[in-house]
């Protein structure tokens, strides 16, 4: 007897859902069908029934989450430099790290940086292009309300988009294999207090704008 359309459509989100932790995890060249179906308690024959190979799961599984990214539903919030470093500090905390119930597509930049797998190299260049121009939208909204202290010039504004991702990108592909939390968490707020210093935050305020970042950012 064929499967219905609705188990079909049920078992392939098992096994989207079962392959988004891992990828996030361990990244696409550390994860194999083997452990993504085991997780998803589905036989390992059943994954060719709705994918065609591991690169289209990883693509459909970047989607999903480039459309459910907690950081890109912060960009809707109200506008200040508070709500600028919650977004983009919201994946780079130590909880998201380890457990990454949420993920975004800045999970690619973590575990992808240097594969040469040809697909996986478009989805990394995705994701890049798609938080950068999310950061540059900010930033722009809040120069232009005079709240950073510079002029919304475009490539004023890309420049300082991409000092902030190779910041992050860089601090927590570090931190990721600091196994001691203390370095780990210093390294990820060292970066922060670098962002906030280039977008103007001065030294006195440091402190009381981190802290004021909502809890389930930290």
């Amino acid at each position: 007897m064929p499967y219905s359309e609705d188990h079909k459509a049920r078992s392939k989100d098992r096994i989207l859902k079962s392959a988004t932790e891992l990828f996030c995890r361990y990244g696409f060249d550390k994860v194999s069908i083997s452990q993504i179906m085991k997780l998803a308690k589905m036989t390992h024959g059943a994954f060719y029934a709705h994918f065609e190979s591991k690169e289209a799961l990883y693509s459909e599984s970047f989607l999903e989450t480039l459309r459910g990214s907690r950081a890109a539903r912060l960009v809707k919030g109200p506008l200040s430099v508070k709500h600028l470093t919650a977004l983009v500090s919201n994946y780079w905390n130590l909880q998201e790290l380890e457990q990454k119930s949420k993920p975004g597509p800045e999970t690619v930049l973590f575990n992808e940086i240097g594969n040469e797998n040809a697909e996986i190299k478009k989805l990394f260049e995705a994701s890049y292009h798609n938080i950068k121009r999310m950061l540059e939208t900010r930033i722009i909204a809040l120069s232009r309300l005079k709240k950073l202290p510079f002029e919304p010039d475009r490539e004023t504004i890309a420049e300082k988009s991409r000092a902030i991702l190779a910041s992050l990108v860089g601090a927590v592909a570090i931190a990721k294999s600091i196994p001691h939390e203390e370095e780990r968490r210093g390294i990820l707020e060292a970066s922060q207090k670098q962002i906030l210093l280039m977008l103007g935050v001065s030294e006195s305020e440091l402190d009381s704008v981190l802290g004021s970042v909502a809890p389930d950012v930290w």
